[in-house]
């Protein structure tokens, strides 16, 4: 029998593991619960993939992210494993085919999301499927103190019930001390083997600037570095403008976001990945699953909401483990912006009543409607056709999820799909009436065997070409026979899924969990301060980080901006001059004083105004101006 060691050799061709990996895969191997905590990049899929190949069974593989499930199918199958998914957007036939092939031992591992678990189909499959290992990914999902709980993985806990003595593997790279707790109870693991690596990442060199020229400055930090960056903006339309302006500026940088179409997110993510564009500015859902190790810098244009997220989002640079950098820019419209969070985040209850009775007259939903069942749903125009504001929205659409009344899917991308509904004498008879209609379902069986039996992912591109005729006659053509009842053509398209979790009652009578709610806003205005603290004190970065998750370290890490300007021998002769321009002036705009100091490096500068503050000789308010404080 083939040892772990010998599965890594062949699929990976790696020689060695790193770190814990050896450890968590004979914990598993050894039919143990099993609780694992890395860092973003430490190889955590490899910890269930593995045991997958050697205990002859179904691992099945719980995960929120689409594009995370789509990428490690995808190089799986390259290393010929064989793997499939399940997840909102695909056709009942094609689940219930992947189900079927699952329950023949067609495959090592079955990637599901979390709601799929509550199907119908998927319960009717489940006793027959050979299960030996059950993994959940991005298990911080599972608390509602995390940071992205997410009621579905509550249900995860119906599988263990059922399979008592299959062992569960839980994964994170982000979680405290009071997640992980949650984690094991709500998961229901029986003594389980908990693996820590440290969450500390000694080649990623911290540095947090107050600037009031964030543009200016990223084009110029930019400039100097020739690699592979991620840029992370809040918003979809910042990663647009932002993408621009930094061409503008002779920066070879590409925007991505879930609001592009499908081909053009592929397009720009192959870019970046190749180099080809080796500046990517994006949402945060960027770089899940996307197996890039030489990212040498990242970038936050805004400030994020909350330490995890950071972790996460820096946490990718420097996974080969050579020096990388994280840079976060904040001003003090980000700080007030966070700040505020909580009350926009929280809207008040009748406003979730409202957006739930919106949402049942958008999807056209009646009072008693059974539910497992997924509709279109797009945020956007849900909004302008309600007038509701879209942030105040998606937050409240966030809430009731948690409230378990349903699941808002990732945007999907559906291609084009056919199934041939009508029988052979039909066909024949379309044929001998118009030859033309008679041609193309011809070249379409010669293309597709499976028409006849499912919907079918069918490239209309290869057809015209097969034909020599152009794209659009043969859209037209498919058109009239999907008119004439001989196949059936589903066209592409791409957006959110909301999966249905409840029967549907009257807005007024839907209970709402009300103290829980207080519970999670109390917990955000938590997690909103750690950040705001973060990104104000004069603390070591890297400790900083490192305590919020649980995790002590003695030593400053001697390379964080902090650390770099604390360590700076003219670090007091400078802050011995800012005082004295400020005892000349009393109070100075920031951009006046790194002006009046020109002699000294700006970030020197802004380095030592930061001590100054976090000693609580200066304060800074609000448009940006430094005063010297008052002495009592």
């Amino acid at each position: 029998m083939p040892t772990p060691e010998d599965i890594l050799k062949i699929y990976w061709g790696y020689t060695s593991f790193r770190d814990n990996q050896h450890a968590v895969i004979g914990s598993v191997l050894q039919q143990k619960d099993t609780l694992v905590l890395m860092p973003t990049g430490g190889g955590k899929s490899l910890c269930y993939q593995i045991p997958s190949l050697l205990h002859n069974g179904l691992t099945l593989v719980i995960s929120p992210l689409i594009a995370l499930m789509e990428e490690q199918v995808k190089q799986l199958r390259a290393r010929e494993v064989p793997a499939a998914q399940i997840s909102s957007g695909m056709h009942r036939t094609e689940v219930e085919r992947i189900l079927r092939n699952a329950s023949e031992q067609a495959y090592d591992l079955l990637y599901l999301s979390p709601e799929r678990i509550q199907t119908d189909l998927f319960k009717e499959y489940l006793p027959v499927l050979d299960i030996k290992l059950i993994a959940v990914d991005e298990a911080h999902c599972v608390s509602q103190w995390g940071h992205d709980f997410r009621p579905d993985y509550l249900k995860i806990s119906l599988l263990k019930k059922l399979f008592p003595k299959v062992p569960v593997i839980a994964l994170t790279a982000s979680a405290t001390p009071e997640v992980e707790a949650d984690i094991i109870k709500q998961l229901q693991l029986k003594q389980p083997q908990i693996f820590k690596q440290s969450f500390e990442r000694k080649n990623i060199n911290y540095s947090i600037i107050y600037t009031e020229k964030k543009t200016t400055d990223l084009v110029e930090l930019l400039s100097a570095t020739d690699s592979s960056s991620i840029i992370y903006c809040r918003s979809r339309k910042q990663t647009e403008v932002l993408s621009i302006q930094l061409q503008q500026n002779g920066i070879n940088a590409i925007a991505y976001h879930a609001g592009m179409n499908h081909e053009k997110r592929a397009e720009h993510q192959a870019l970046w990945t190749e180099n080809k564009a080796p500046v990517i500015v994006a949402t945060n859902a960027f770089g899940m699953g996307i197996d890039k190790a030489d990212v040498r810098l990242v970038v936050h244009y805004d400030v994020p909401e909350h330490m995890e997220a950071f972790y996460q989002e820096s946490g990718r640079a420097g996974r080969d483990g050579l020096s990388a950098q994280s840079v976060l820019y904040y001003d003090h419209y980000d700080l007030r912006k966070l700040s505020n969070s909580t009350e926009l985040q929280f809207p008040p209850i009748d406003f979730l009543r409202r957006v739930y009775q919106s949402v049942a007259e958008y999807l056209q939903i009646p009072t008693g409607t059974e539910p497992y069942r997924y509709y279109d749903f797009e945020l956007v125009d849900f909004c302008n056709k309600f007038k509701l504001p879209v942030l105040q929205t998606s937050r409240a659409l966030k809430l009731l999820e948690q409230e378990d009344l349903w699941t808002i899917t990732d945007a999907v991308f559906k291609p084009t799909t056919l199934q041939i509904i009508a029988n052979r004498q039909e066909l024949d008879n379309i044929g001998r009436a118009y030859p033309d209609l008679g041609l193309i379902t011809t070249t379409l069986l010669r293309l597709y065997g499976t028409l006849f039996y499912q919907p079918t992912i069918v490239n209309l591109k290869l057809v015209a070409k097969h034909l020599r005729i152009r794209l659009h006659v043969v859209e037209q053509l498919i058109t009239q026979l999907h008119k004439m009842e001989v196949l059936q053509y589903n066209q592409p398209k791409q957006g959110a899924q909301m999966f249905f979790h409840h029967y549907r009652v009257r807005s007024n009578e839907l209970i709402i969990n009300t103290e829980r709610i207080l519970a999670l806003k109390l917990a955000h205005k938590k997690r909103t301060d750690a950040m705001i603290q973060f990104v104000s004190n004069n603390n070591c970065h890297n400790q900083t980080l490192l305590a919020y998750f649980g995790e002590e370290v003695h030593k400053p890490c001697g390379h964080c901006d902090i650390c770099n300007a604390k360590n700076t021998p003219n670090t007091n002769s400078l802050k011995e001059e800012i005082l004295n321009l400020l005892n000349d002036r009393y109070e100075m705009f920031v951009t006046d004083l790194v002006s009046r100091l020109s002699k000294y490096n700006k970030d020197d500068v802004l380095s030592a105004v930061r001590i100054l503050i976090d000693e609580q000789v200066l304060e800074l308010k609000d448009n940006n101006i430094i005063t010297k404080k008052r002495s009592r």
